[in-house]
């Protein structure tokens, strides 16, 4: 029977004879990790840097409360001024909501003031990646414009693709959204791209683009619960000040009038009655604006930024040092490969 096992010795002895091997190479591997390293120091010199912008903020979202007993005339027409709207937007579901293609591409097309020049992000992302340059040779592209504030709706199938391309990568590569403490709502957003400007200028517009949504989405239901209630405080108003000249009116068309003829009174009495009911509803609707107009505010929540991204920013460099470490042992590592598979190459076919 064949004994397959090898012995320490053995072992030793081929680790010798490997050792011997590759050092009978060194100058093959020395040339590859010369070679190594000057491609490392050469990317380093080739490769921009990239620049960090970090913006952290802070909610504060106040629920209301205590106001259930003065909300009971509300209910009978219908609205309902407690509750939280939009309270799908919270923890992580705020966070993703930065990430989001409707938010992000909505930032895009938002204005900016760059050397005097108004442009959109887009424009200005194009602008910094040369993507004009690769599109100078297809007609349909060279036409091709986002104007800032331009309506989304109204893009073609073209200009679809491209920010959809865009916003893929900038998800991808160029931005991060976090909370730093799950008990603390602050939200840190982190937007990295090799230009400087453009890297503070998405930070900050991609913040006040969620933010307002955020506040929007929030007081959307006691806004619009306002509305209403001053729609018909606005109504019986009227109402009311029709019936106070009806009255006035009745009493005139009855002045020194027969005592005896009391039909002739119906109209100012019935004006009176008027008077009164609209005064009571105006009243009630009168209080009823006024608490919901507490509610939108306590509904309404705070954002407080904390740090905003200040020039000059963070900066990454891919250093010298760094590159001929990294393309000198690439270098080593991959020639010694080759050898060792060249040598078993020529061992298997004897």
């Amino acid at each position: 029977m064949e004994n397959n096992e090898i012995s320490l010795r053995e072992l030793i002895k081929r680790i010798k004879e490997w050792y011997g091997y590759l050092f009978s190479k060194w100058k093959i591997i020395l040339l590859a990790g010369i070679f190594g390293a000057s491609l490392g120091v050469v990317y380093s010199l080739l490769k921009k840097p990239v620049y960090t912008a970090t913006l952290t903020f802070a909610l504060e979202d106040e629920k209301g409360g205590g106001l259930g007993g003065a909300l009971g005339l509300a209910s009978t027409f219908g609205l309902d001024l407690g509750g939280s709207g939009g309270g799908i937007f919270t923890g992580a579901n705020l966070t993703e909501l930065f990430k989001s293609r409707s938010m992000v591409e909505k930032t895009l097309l938002s204005e900016v003031n760059l050397n005097g020049e108004k442009i959109s992000l887009m424009e200005m992302y194009i602008r910094n990646n040369n993507l004009r340059e690769s599109w100078s040779k297809n007609p349909k592209l060279t036409k091709i414009e986002f104007l800032p504030n331009s309506n989304r709706d109204k893009f073609n199938r073209l200009q679809d693709s491209i920010l959809g391309k865009v916003y893929e990568k900038l998800i991808t590569t160029s931005l991060s959204v976090g909370q730093r403490d799950k008990k603390i709502s602050i939200i840190s957003i982190d937007v990295s791209s090799k230009n400087e400007l453009f890297s503070k200028y998405l930070c900050e517009a991609l913040a006040k683009q969620v933010g307002s949504f955020y506040i929007e989405t929030k007081s959307k239901k006691s806004k619009t619960n306002m509305t209403i209630l001053q729609r018909q405080v606005d109504s019986i108003r009227g109402e009311l000040n029709g019936a106070i000249t009806g009255v006035a009116i009745a009493n005139d068309n009855t002045f020194n009038l027969n005592p005896a003829l009391n039909v002739r009174r119906a109209p100012s009495a019935r004006r009176q009655v008027d008077v009164q009911a609209n005064t009571a509803i105006l009243s009630e609707l009168v209080k009823q604006s006024e608490i919901a107009k507490v509610t939108l505010r306590k509904e309404t929540p705070l954002i407080q930024v904390i740090d905003r991204p200040i020039l000059p920013l963070h900066m990454e460099r891919f250093g010298k040092a760094k590159g001929l470490i990294i393309g000198g042992f690439l270098g080593v590592f991959f020639i010694v490969f080759l050898i060792i598979v060249k040598r078993l190459l020529k061992m298997l076919s004897l």
